[in-house]
């Protein structure tokens, strides 16, 4: 969309700009031994082919200076038409040695180009570029159009050039050195490259996010951040390059139907990401939906109608949508919406990169590295700010379901305490209380569970949780089936932990639960041991190759730390207890993950019916095999 403004503003200031005399003959560009860059377009001079008449070039070489018109300025932009051009350029060998320099036409969507020129690649004249031709036929691989010529020493050679095109009409015109070419390109290069890699970074980023939370604006963002580099490649002339050097047609046709859909996907994005609602923008809600339905429509042209009959409604198209989303942005942003300060921005910078380009080509700025690439630096810092923005949405999301389960966590805690006062006061009231305060933790693990789901870990004591758990027991289970190693699975359960809670109240019990969450996690200290949260006073433990005498030391070790670890509860000092039931097994079946779970569990039965406080081994089991101790 910058591109096709940066069109636009060359266009109106070329027709603004009168045309230089057609008397005088213009000076030679020199080429001295110490040329490293030579720009052409001041010494450049065209003629309008008449309609309909192919000329030769004999004839054109014996046209009158009179009939040349001197272009004069440091751009040759003659904008849209049918018209074709000739274009001559007088170059001066100022050395006493033949003469080699790259001749660059650095505009990569011409149609057709006949150079005629000497030149060391070819001896049949003209030599045919454009993107028309495949691009194996250029004499040099490159995305703008380079040729090298010949200069003879100290003389003056005319180069002739023949341009047919459906787009703009521009020609500029560089001599370089071979040298100071490549070490240019080096720099334009590792600036494209620079430039492609945060777009693409920004891409995968944002649609992973997509993935993991479902929210549709990352979606039309991902697709308007995809749209926009390929149309700017495209443009360039890389996407022709790199991507269908042979596709002719779909060149020319690529520039239109890609910037057409990073209007419709930067429509869709803005509306939804800044919320212009027809309930708040009645109209400006309209008129966005018909601007994505116009170049919607557009791009589905561009598939089968030609470039020459598309370009111009495709350019207002693309100036009318980047005017609307700036407009949607500042109205957004005068209302109160947090995100379209950032999207202002970055459609600031956007243009802002159009702007320098455009003000570069016009010589009001100094061609070079930043300016040439523009577009590139404001549309990676618009869409670096996009993306700022998307993650700051996010992070508001998610603080306002933070800040809404600290309400309902001080609530609860608030109804805890009004049930304990009313407990001394009367039996009917404790009855109330006690059902609201279990209404209320019912709502709050509901909305505990669907937060914990979201992560892996155990918000209360900091280990995995039990979707976690059954992840990693599966995957341990297949991975022990495959190479027939020992697997061990320890179950714990806290003793009392209900008469606890109801002794001391649930915040201690929740400290409760912590202090044995970290005993255990102190014993399993291997990168693929894993210790988790199962459910309540109940926690795993999985210790891959690990046989039954090692998981028995290791469960022994839990069970006596958390029972010598001193427990604290308003000055006084309570010791846990825990009950482990502990099965190791060589899997007979790669999903033996229930039967190995089932003997765990009935171990902590045992466990918990011989006294509690022990480690009970399970024995047996008809879907494992027990490994030999």
């Amino acid at each position: 969309m910058i591109k096709a403004l940066t069109a636009i503003l060359l266009g109106m200031v070329c027709l603004a700009q009168p045309l230089s005399s057609r008397a005088a003959e213009a000076l030679p560009a020199l080429w001295s031994a110490h040329s490293k860059q030579v720009e052409l377009s001041r010494f450049v001079e065209y003629w309008q082919e008449p309609a309909g008449d192919e000329v030769a070039i004999d004839r054109v070489k014996s046209l009158p200076d009179s009939a040349w018109t001197r272009n004069g300025g440091d751009s040759v932009n003659l904008g849209y038409g049918d018209a074709v051009y000739w274009f001559r350029v007088r170059l001066r060998n100022g050395t006493d040695q033949l003469a080699e320099p790259f001749l660059e036409i650095g505009y990569p969507v011409l149609d057709r180009i006949e150079v005629f020129a000497p030149t060391p690649v070819s001896r049949n004249l003209p030599v045919v570029m454009g993107d028309k031709q495949p691009f194996y036929e250029r004499p040099i691989d490159h995305r703008n159009f380079v040729l090298p010529v010949s200069l003879p020493p100290a003389a003056d050679t005319v180069v002739y050039l023949r341009v047919t095109t459906t787009s703009s009409m521009q020609v500029p015109l560089t001599l370089w050195s071979p040298d100071a070419f490549y070490s240019a390109e080096q720099s334009r290069g590792l600036f494209e490259g620079l430039y492609y890699g945060i777009v693409l970074v920004m891409i995968l980023y944002n649609l992973f996010v997509y993935l993991a939370v479902g929210e549709r604006s990352f979606l039309h963002y991902v697709g308007y951040i995809t749209a926009m580099p390929l149309f700017l490649a495209s443009l360039h002339g890389m996407a022709f390059q790199y991507f269908w050097p042979n596709a002719t047609w779909w060149n020319d046709q690529s520039i239109l139907f890609f910037l057409n859909l990073a209007i419709v996907f930067g429509g869709t994005f803005s509306i939804r990401f800044i919320n212009v609602t027809r309930q708040e923008h009645p109209y400006l809600n309209r008129w966005a939906i018909v601007m994505v339905t116009v170049a919607a429509l557009l791009a589905g042209c561009a598939l089968f109608v030609p470039y020459r009959d598309l370009i111009v409604p495709t350019i207002v198209v693309a100036a009318l949508g980047c005017s609307t989303m700036l407009l949607l942005s500042v109205v957004r942003w005068m209302k109160g919406e947090p995100a379209a300060r950032y999207y202002t921005m970055a459609w600031v910078f956007m243009l802002f990169g159009g702007i320098v380009l455009a003000l570069s080509k016009f010589t009001v700025l100094p061609r070079n590295m930043f300016t040439e690439n523009a577009t590139q630096v404001g549309s990676a810092l618009g869409v670096i700010l996009l993306s700022i923005a998307l993650a700051d949405r996010l992070d508001r999301e998610k603080r306002r379901a933070f800040e809404s389960q600290q309400r309902l966590l001080l609530e609860e805690r608030k109804t805890r305490i009004a049930q304990e006062k009313s407990l001394r006061v009367q039996q009917e009231a404790n009855a109330l209380l006690e059902q609201r305060v279990k209404e209320r933790t019912l709502d709050l693990e509901k909305l505990n569970q669907q937060l914990l789901e979201l992560n892996a870990t155990d918000a209360l004591t900091g280990l995995k949780n039990r979707g976690h758990f059954d992840e990693a027991f599966r995957s341990a289970v297949v991975h022990a089936f495959r190479y027939q190693q020992p697997l061990s699975l320890l179950v714990l359960d806290i003793d009392h932990f209900k008469h606890f809670n109801d002794t001391y109240g649930h915040l201690v019990g929740d400290d409760c639960l912590k202090m044995v969450a970290a005993c255990v996690q102190r014993f399993a200290t291997r990168p693929g041991d894993l210790a988790a949260r199962y459910g309540g006073e109940e926690f795993v433990v999985v210790l891959p190759e690990t046989p039954d005498v090692g998981a028995t030391r290791v469960a022994e070790r839990i069970r006596q730390e958390v029972e010598k670890t001193p427990f604290r509860v308003s000055g006084d000092t309570v010791h846990v207890t825990v009950s482990i039931g502990v099965c190791t097994a060589l899997p007979a079946k790669a999903d033996a993950t229930k039967e190995i779970f089932h003997c765990a569990d009935e171990a902590l039965y045992e466990a918990k019916g011989q006294g509690r406080n022990r480690v009970i081994t399970g024995t047996q089991n008809v879907a494992i095999t027990l490994p030999k101790t």
